[in-house]
């Protein structure tokens, strides 16, 4: 391995994400961060509003982890529960093989929906939109065995079904039309197409116990554990090196795929890995559920989304030096910087919500503050303050980051 290459993996852990949105933050604080204004004054009523919204969401403070399992709860119907308890499967293993397979699938195609787009189940006569409607119409596509070659085991996704996946089939299961327009599908479709390959390419990662399939993941962390224990962060960094080879248009350093991590000219490569940790949180589950326990939660760090960066910027807490009527790309070193300074700043933030809700750190781990929290809020501000309920600033979506 050559130093270039040890310096690029280095960037795939959530520690280099946390590190450099450090580096970021006190850039920020020195005024010399290009294209923002930190206005550290109004983080403590933004921490006053968190904790407000938390309160509200969840009285009696029982907050569970922010996951994609919480999208598939609607009214207090868990939709992914009702399923299971009409499936069967050879043991606890392969249980959570299509669990891996349903939350890595679902996780990849939340990328932001746009405003206009809305999902109707025709199972329930939910209609949903955003994170919530692109959770349910992808649970859907899985019950119904879109992801899956075998018609006799619907419930799994595997390489040959992915691989088979296009725009236009991904376009009818999520209900597609001129009048309800999904930003980013054919985006969404290459990125499940790459999944598929990458999975059926990696058999060492992906086919240990079973034929290729992203759940196949789980027997990977599974021998990683030691004694059954597991350290979150490790969930994070076999996804980062298993999932890589998926992204499209993305930097490449010395060989190695860096995902999520952007060049900016003052910080250099920027890890983010936005959607990588969403899923690091959402297999969390599904691995206790086998008995496995997850430690080192506070490892992974907030997530680099439109949600929780707006909540700073509709709060006040960042200030943006240009119009914010301009459309971005993700690359933009304004929106990198903005990413990056939002995980230094749920970090900040955390400590502030739990002192006003009077629980530890222990009782109310980041992935507390998040669900209860931070990117609830950051949805609410924005629906106070835009009609739409969009983000402050406009970004194009191919699909795979936002």
């Amino acid at each position: 391995m050559t130093s270039k290459t040890s310096d690029a993996r280095a960037l795939l852990s959530a520690a280099a994400v946390r590190e450099r949105a450090d580096e970021a933050f006190a850039l920020a604080e020195a005024g010399k961060l290009d294209g923002w204004t930190l206005n550290l004054d109004a983080l403590p009523s933004c921490a006053d509003f968190v904790a407000e919204v938390v309160r509200k969401r969840y009285p009696t403070l029982d907050v569970p982890f922010h996951a994609r399992w919480r999208h598939f709860v609607f009214g207090g119907r868990d939709l992914w529960r009702m399923i299971v308890n009409e499936a069967t499967w050879r043991d606890a293993d392969a249980k959570a093989r299509a669990e891996f397979d349903l939350a890595i699938t679902s996780v990849l195609l939340d990328a932001g929906a746009g405003a206009a787009w809305r999902f109707e189940d025709p199972t329930t006569d939910l209609v949903a939109s955003r994170s919530e409607g692109l959770a349910l119409a992808s649970l859907r596509l899985f019950e119904w065995g879109g992801f899956s070659a075998d018609p006799a085991d619907p419930l799994r996704a595997d390489a040959e079904g992915l691989a088979r996946l296009d725009g236009a089939a991904l376009a009818d299961a999520f209900q597609v039309r001129d009048l309800n327009p999904l930003e980013g599908l054919d985006g969404r479709a290459r990125l499940l197409n790459r999944l598929g390959q990458t999975v059926d390419a990696r058999p060492a990662l992906f086919a240990l116990h079973d034929a290729p399939r992203p759940g196949g993941l789980y027997d990977v962390l599974k021998a990683r554990a030691a004694s059954g224990v597991l350290a979150a962060p490790v969930v994070l960094e076999v996804l980062l090196e298993a999932l890589g080879p998926i992204w499209e248009n993305r930097p490449v350093l010395d060989g190695v795929p860096l995902g999520d991590c952007w060049p900016h000219p003052q910080l250099g490569y920027t890890p983010l890995h936005k959607l990588s940790q969403w899923l690091a949180y959402s297999l969390i589950e599904p691995l206790e559920a086998t008995g496995m326990r997850i430690v080192e939660l506070d490892g992974l760090t907030g997530l680099a989304e439109y949600r929780n960066g707006g909540l700073f910027i509709d709060a006040g807490v960042l200030v943006p030096s240009e119009d914010a009527a301009r459309v971005y790309t993700v690359s933009d070193p304004e929106i990198v910087a903005w990413r990056s300074l939002t995980v230094a700043l749920l970090d900040r933030i955390a400590p502030m919500v739990r002192e006003r809700l009077g629980v530890s750190t222990e009782q109310f781990p980041l992935a507390r503050v998040l669900e209860g929290g931070a990117w609830a809020a950051g949805r609410e501000i924005a629906r106070m303050k835009r009609a739409d309920g969009g983000p402050p600033l406009l970004i194009h979506s191919d699909g795979t980051v936002f």
